[in-house]
This record gives structure tokens, C-alpha cells and sequence, in this order.
């Protein structure tokens, strides 16, 4: 059974991108969100194995929706938080939530594949 995966990330053109990536995988793209509300909503609806989240979209950040998913026994997902933001501390937030791992933009189809493979083996 191929593993579920919703993208979220505001801009069309990654979201394209990285279901493509992964699709070519073997991971099935159960939804795409571009903002935080749709984000969770879609989470909470899909309970997909795994979430990229994008850390800046437009109604919230991403660190905001790790918070909101993983609260009072929140979702199994497993999370990679994706950002141009590559500040220690940002990530260190981001893993404190609960994220797997943190991917910095720009980054390769085949580092995005080799770090969501990684996490759902873990």
C-alpha cells in the first residue's frame, strides 16, 4: 500500500514540483493545500501518512500549524516543514514540534525523495 501525502505550500509551482517528485516515488498525493487553514482542515479530513508543510503561507506559519496538528493527541502524520528560512532556530523550532526533518529551498527532487524516504522508514 502506497504511503498517503498532502503538500502544502502557497506557491503552485512547488506544490507541482513536489508532487511530481514524489508521485514518481511511489507516494500517492492524497491533497494539496495553499494556506494554513486548508492545510489543517485537509490534515485533520485526510490523515495522510505524511505532510510537507511549507513554513510561510499566507494566513499563517507553517511552525503555527505544527502546533495546531500535534496538540491534544493530535495527528500520527509525519511531517517534513519545507522553507527558504534556514535559520538554526527555525528549524530548531520546527523539530521541537514534532517535525521529522527540515528541507531548506532550494533543494532537488532527489534530496526531497531520499529525505521523504527516510522519514517514513523511520
Amino acid at each position: 500500500m502506497s504511503k498517503k501525502v498532502l503538500i502544502v505550500d502557497d506557491s503552485l509551482y512547488m506544490r507541482t514540483m513536489i508532487n511530481e517528485a514524489l508521485k514518481n516515488a511511489g507516494y500517492e498525493i492524497v491533497g494539496q493545500a495553499g494556506n494554513g487553514e486548508a492545510a489543517i482542515d485537509m490534515a485533520l479530513d485526510l490523515k495522510p501518512d505524511l505532510i510537507t508543510l511549507d513554513n510561510i503561507l499566507p494566513d499563517m506559519i507553517g511552525t503555527d500549524i505544527l502546533k495546531v496538528l500535534k496538540q491534544d493527541e493530535g495527528i500520527a502524520s509525519k511531517v517534513i516543514m519545507i522553507s527558504a528560512v534556514g535559520q538554526e532556530s527555525v528549524i530548531q523550532e520546527g523539530i521541537s514540534l514534532g517535525a521529522s526533518d527540515y528541507i531548506v529551498k532550494p533543494f532537488t527532487t532527489e534530496s526531497l525523495v531520499d529525505t521523504v524516504n527516510k522519514v517514513m522508514l523511520s
